[in-house]
């Protein structure tokens, strides 16, 4: 029964913390024998199980309770497997999306190494709009897990595709994730790549689209500024964030005629 095999899957995690802190009792059976059935439960004929095995292998990698060596010999083939262009429209969908959420808690060298050509190929899906579409929402997370060279070697020209894609949706999402794709470029690309392509978006011919980009522009100046200097970062989650000065948290008040002149300069610079 599908729903059996469902419940089951929502006890993998726990089981397999308790064998983690009990391992000296048991050293390989999270290994032997709940590794394969989480593997397995990916391809299951069932969606609701499919989902519930997605969910399980997520928090188990989350909690690094997988071994480098399955998630490349295991996990990382079947998901091959089931993004491959021949393979169903459903599985696909499913399958790029977990490849995508798997991106950020993997090491760079699995990611980089296994997963990044099939991404590449996927942003260039002329069947289904719906894959296209998932890797566009998370294409900052697949920049921000390879890191600046592969961005701007394999993932900046797979930008381009999706930001002209004819589906308005697919320019939306790029819109929506522009600052943490332009964080992950050098200076150079931003300025001579990353700026008329954002242009183009703030130009675009769908409304969606042009609201989109006017409400990343702000995040997207932001990332030509010094870090150092303008106390700008990027949080984990990917939110923009402001790092106070040591002068400003070491002053517990300033003079009224500091105030004004910060409060003329902002508005000169505005």
């Amino acid at each position: 029964e599908p729903t059996v095999r469902t419940e089951l899957m929502e006890q993998i995690p726990p089981i397999a913390i308790f064998l983690q802190e009990s391992r000296p009792k048991f050293p390989t059976a999270f290994f032997e024998y709940l590794m394969p059935i989480v593997v397995r439960y990916l391809t299951d004929v069932n969606n609701q199980v499919r989902k519930a095995g997605q969910e399980a292998l997520l928090i188990l990698l989350e909690q690094d309770l997988v071994s480098q060596a399955d998630i490349e010999n295991k996990v990382c083939p079947i998901l091959l497997d089931l993004s491959a262009p021949d393979s169903d429209d459903e599985y696909k969908v499913e399958a790029v999306n977990i490849i995508c959420k798997m991106a950020s808690v993997l090491s760079r060298s699995t990611v980089e190494r296994m997963l990044l050509p099939r991404f590449c190929e996927l942003c260039s899906d002329g069947k289904l709009f719906q894959v296209r579409k998932i890797c566009a929402a998370n294409f900052g997370d697949i920049c921000n897990a390879v890191g600046q060279e592969a961005t701007e070697r394999l993932l900046i020209p797979k930008f381009f595709e999706l930001c002209s894609d004819s589906v308005w949706g697919m320019r939306k999402a790029c819109a929506e994730c522009f600052m943490a794709v332009s964080y992950t470029t050098s200076p150079e690309v931003r300025r001579s790549k990353l700026s008329p392509l954002f242009i183009s978006l703030i130009s675009d011919t769908c409304r969606w689209v042009r609201q989109a980009a006017f409400q990343s522009l702000g995040p997207f100046i932001s990332t030509f500024a010094n870090p150092s200097s303008a106390g700008l970062y990027i949080r984990e989650d990917g939110t923009l964030s402001i790092r106070p000065s040591t002068q400003d948290v070491n002053s517990s008040s300033c003079q009224p005629s500091n105030n004004i002149t910060l409060m003329s300069s902002s508005t000169n610079a505005m």
